[in-house]
């Protein structure tokens, strides 16, 4: 596996229209920076799932890899930006994200704020604003 470029734009991709509206910004900005493109989801951290259901690893990963194709192919079509790459790493959106973040220079997210208590942005986007290691940009749908 390659190391990350330090230039990258990363968006995270969770499926929703948001993540499609951050997918399609994040590629009219990488490639205003001259910058490599990466989409990343995250197939989240099954220990923090409910112990009576069985999770399948293998499969949880298929199905975010399903996620990620199907909004690259819903945002570009057939016009899929140049070395675009895309990723699904395992653990919590928050966590992987901020890390991932120490190795960019800029990071898209779509913003939700679904909590229903009044919050403008959801809990992903306001974990990355406040802690991310590169500036952070959360696009409203």
């Amino acid at each position: 596996m390659t190391e990350p470029s330090e230039d990258r734009v990363l968006v995270g991709i969770d499926g929703s229209e948001a993540s499609q509206e951050a997918l399609r910004l994040a590629a009219r900005l990488a490639r205003a920076l001259g910058a490599p493109l990466e989409a990343i989801a995250c197939a989240g951290d099954p220990t923090v799932l409910d112990a009576d259901l069985l999770v399948d690893e293998e499969a949880l990963r298929a199905n975010h890899e399903r996620i990620l194709a199907r909004t690259v192919a819903a945002v570009f079509g057939d016009d899929v930006p140049p070395g675009l790459r895309t990723t699904v790493l395992g653990g919590r959106p928050a966590g992987r994200l901020i890390a991932e973040s120490e190795h960019a220079q800029l990071l898209v997210l779509g913003r939700h704020g679904r909590s229903g208590l009044g919050a403008r942005l959801g809990s992903v986007s306001n974990a990355c604003v406040a802690y991310a290691h590169c500036p952070v940009v959360v696009v409203r749908h």
